[in-house]
């Protein structure tokens, strides 16, 4: 049921204040729900703040964890939904795009140890 709810949304608020991973923005950004978040840990990695000028990111995010930084991050979100539609499919879209699997990571492990083979050891 959370799923459903996620993506008939049209904005996910996580006003977390402590957040190691977080999948509800992942899962939201899939379904082409632009998240509104705190700026801390996994959500600050996964949410890119939009970007008008380039007509980059995949959601808000605000770095108070408080009521004001919520609600200016929300009102840019409904501003942006509401006054510049194709701004904000914009951002649904890439979100959708994203790639969010551990293909990416795991790439960038296997990097780690080539670039450990190319150095040699200095003793």
């Amino acid at each position: 049921m959370s799923h459903k709810l996620t993506a008939a949304a049209d904005i996910l608020l996580m006003p977390s204040r402590f957040e190691p991973c977080g999948l509800n923005q992942l899962y939201a950004m899939k379904y082409g729900t632009a998240p509104v978040a705190h700026a801390t840990g996994g959500l600050k990695d996964t949410v890119i703040t939009f970007n008008p000028d380039d007509q980059s990111g995949t959601g808000w995010t605000f770095d108070h964890c408080d009521a004001t930084g919520l609600m200016h991050a929300t009102g840019l979100a409904l501003r942006t939904l509401r006054d510049y539609p194709q701004d904000f499919e914009g951002i649904q879209r890439r979100g959708m795009e994203r790639d969010s699997s551990w293909n990416g990571a795991a790439e960038q492990y296997e990097q780690v140890f080539e670039w450990a083979l190319i150095d040699k050891p200095w003793a």
